[in-house]
């Protein structure tokens, strides 16, 4: 017969592994000694480590007496679980039903459920009740509650947690220098993470991490570099992979390509998480054929890898290699997942093939399991409306399982007045000016739409909404690397240092494209103005003054590279096409919504943009 002592001594050996858990329980129930303490908590523990969460909870609820430990082990899981909320009920019960007040391991585990849920709310109410309570001194407490502010936003509110620690440990050092940095301040972050006794890879990482997770970048990249020079050893791939993160979201090629060396030299090239990280800079950056070729390298790939190029193919306006990976990805034993489904419809989308995509946006939940979502929603009626068919678009708008947004009604939108369909324009212009849009784009789109239509009343509404929601266009940038220089431009401003050199030459190429057929389409140019000076504002945009740049400034023949951070207008679009033909370079530009590979008077995107 099993003694309580070697059931216990099985039960700890077993966690972790799902089987042996089950395994010892059965044995314990047979031998009549699963009721018998310390047999609950032991199981509600080694089932909550190995991922079984629910033979946790009915475990608790089969115990004879449930003691704080036994509520304590199964908030510990509920709060590391994919569903945190569940600590909500489980307290109820346990203040109400048991008439148990909270020990210092229990207000770890609420406060550890707050942070992940970002519920200030419940944090705070949970922070009044631990002071009052006989564990105020607590600082494995205290130290979960800087976590939860930072999560939630508030660092000042955690610095002041920080402040009540007498003998700080480099977990709640960390846990501070990551709020501050997380959430934007740099100057704060920087201060404390330099006014620690000792700093670690772990800290190092806390900190890059935070400043990339906030849009800082260019910090983060120079505190890697500090890094190095401190002498800290990189034995762990993902603070270089965080970087790398970074610097595809700067669109900064060479920095990226100094990366991928960096990480070769690190002998990290193996690692999956950096091969990813490469792939995602690659694609970013304009390059998706070093992208490729890193993916093609990377030796044993998960769903991420391939979800990666896939939709960095997509945005590149690929569609073939899109559905070409998916069949290889398939054929792998990878499941894709909803992401992957995403790039798969977007590739379709923007290459105008709609049964393709009509047979993945069904494959989904039918092949698959994968219940679609608002986004792929969005993306199925961008092909449908895209390729015109408008009539069944609006049918999916009206009969989809979600509430449409502004992106779904704002896609039918466009295509309406792209295939010149008068009375849905309208139809769909006022049911997207009832959801009161964020984007300027979409009054800019809902103005012109109603011009056209002669709704003045409508133009004068939208106007009025977007002065009461001060709603302002966006101003438009763009930015190209050319040899060593990086530059910024913003529409309507010439840098003085370049500014004849520039205009020159674009008014060389200008007249050059006239001679071609060029004629200029000022539809975009919202402002009252004359024809000429229309015309004057579309020679401005950014992305012709940093095409014109890289053009000057970059070796005969490269490529030119342009990040812009809103959508290539109609005008643009046509002038870039004529600027690769005439000049015989290659160039792409990445904006808001894709990229464009313009070469030889023609672009990637065969117009589905």
């Amino acid at each position: 017969m099993l003694s309580l002592a070697a059931a216990a001594a099985a039960v700890r050996a077993a966690a972790g592994s799902p089987r042996a858990v089950r395994s010892a329980h059965a044995r314990l129930l047979k031998e009549g000694l699963a009721h018998l303490p310390p047999a609950p908590l032991l199981l509600v523990s080694a089932y909550a480590r190995s991922g079984l969460l629910a033979d946790a909870h009915r475990v608790f609820d089969d115990a004879p007496r449930r003691d704080l430990h036994l509520y304590s082990a199964l908030l510990a899981a509920v709060s590391h679980s994919p569903t945190p909320a569940l600590v909500l009920p489980l307290l109820r019960r346990m203040l109400s039903d048991d008439a148990l007040r909270p020990d210092h391991f229990v207000f770890a585990s609420l406060a550890s459920a707050a942070a992940r849920l970002r519920s200030l709310r419940l944090g705070r109410q949970l922070h009044a009740h631990f002071v009052a309570s006989p564990y105020s001194g607590d600082d494995v407490v205290k130290s979960s509650l800087i976590d939860m502010y930072c999560k939630c936003g508030v660092p000042a509110d955690a610095r002041k947690v920080f402040d009540s620690i007498g003998i700080k440990n480099s977990v709640v050092w960390t846990a501070l220098v990551s709020g501050y940095a997380s959430h934007g301040y740099t100057d704060e972050a920087l201060v404390l993470f330099r006014s620690m006794p000792v700093r670690g890879l772990f800290t190092w990482t806390a900190l890059i991490s935070g400043f990339v997770k906030a849009g800082n970048n260019a910090s983060a990249v120079g505190m890697l570099i500090e890094m190095r020079r401190d002498g800290v050893r990189i034995d762990d791939a993902f603070v270089l992979a965080t970087v790398i993160g970074g610097v595809a979201d700067m669109a900064a090629l060479v920095l990226g390509r100094q990366l991928h060396g960096f990480a070769m030299r690190l002998g990290f090239l193996s690692s999956m998480i950096i091969g990813n990280a490469l792939v995602d800079m690659y694609s970013k950056c304009s390059d998706i054929h070093s992208a490729r070729e890193v993916f093609e390298g990377i030796t044993v790939r998960d769903t991420i890898s391939w979800t990666t190029i896939l939709v960095g193919e997509a945005q590149h306006g690929r569609a073939e290699e899109v559905l070409s990976l998916f069949g290889r990805m398939v054929d792998a034993g990878i499941k894709p997942n909803e992401v992957t489904f995403v790039g798969l419809i977007y590739a379709c989308s923007h290459a105008g093939l709609v049964q393709k995509g009509r047979q993945l946006f069904e494959s989904m939940k039918l092949e698959y399991g994968i219940k679609p979502g608002l986004q792929h929603y969005t993306c199925y009626l961008d092909l449908l409306s895209r390729s015109g068919h408008l009539s069944e678009a609006e049918e999916l708008i009206t009969t989809m399982p979600y509430e449409p947004d502004e992106a779904s009604w704002g896609a039918l939108l466009s295509a309406c007045k792209k295939h010149n369909d008068a009375e849905m324009c309208l139809r769909v212009a006022d049911n997207l000016l009832e959801v009161r849009p964020k984007d300027p784009s979409t009054y800019i789109l809902l103005s012109n739409v109603y011009a056209v239509n002669r709704k003045w009343d409508s133009v004068a509404k939208v106007r009025k909404m977007m002065t009461e929601m001060k709603i302002r266009k966006e101003p438009g940038y763009s930015w190209i690397e050319a040899g060593q220089e990086f530059r910024l431009f913003h529409a309507g401003e010439v840098p003085l240092d370049v500014r004849e050199e520039i205009a020159g030459f674009l008014e060389e190429l200008v007249s050059e494209m006239r001679k071609r057929g060029y004629v200029p389409d000022t539809s975009s140019v919202m402002h009252d103005l004359e024809e000429h000076e229309k015309e004057q504002h579309l020679f401005l945009h950014s992305e012709r003054l940093a095409v014109a740049f890289g053009i000057l400034k970059s070796p005969p023949g490269s490529v030119i590279r342009i990040v812009k951070n809103l959508r290539v207008c109609g005008d643009c679009h046509t002038v870039m096409k004529f600027i690769s033909e005439i000049t015989q370079r290659k160039i792409i530009v990445r904006d808001a919504s894709r990229f464009h590979h313009f070469e030889g008077g023609k672009c990637s995107c065969s117009e589905f943009w």
